[in-house]
């Protein structure tokens, strides 16, 4: 059996598909896919801050992270805003 690799870019969707930005030139069949993220990608290099915080939300809540909800966000203000912590912590 011969070792026969190819390497590829492409895109993961955060739904876990990959699309490949070429055909692998490899013979049907079941293969091995190792993934690697890029530090920065052409597209990523030339976003603003704004579409870099909207990706960096997708990317996460595509990895399973959840957020607070405004009345949670309100809620937990209000928490902070009781002076319970600050008396908890000089003690």
């Amino acid at each position: 059996m011969s070792l026969n690799e190819t390497v590829l870019e492409g895109t993961l969707s955060p739904d876990g598909t990959l699309k490949l930005d070429e055909k692998p030139n490899l013979p049907a069949g079941r293969v091995t896919v190792v993934l690697r993220p890029e530090l920065v990608t052409p597209k990523e290099g030339k976003e603003n801050w704004w579409q870099h915080l909207q990706r960096s939300r997708r990317e996460l809540e595509a990895a399973g992270a959840t957020f607070m909800n405004g009345a949670e966000v309100n809620a937990h203000i209000e928490w902070l805003r009781e002076g319970d912590l600050i008396d908890e912590l000089v003690q």
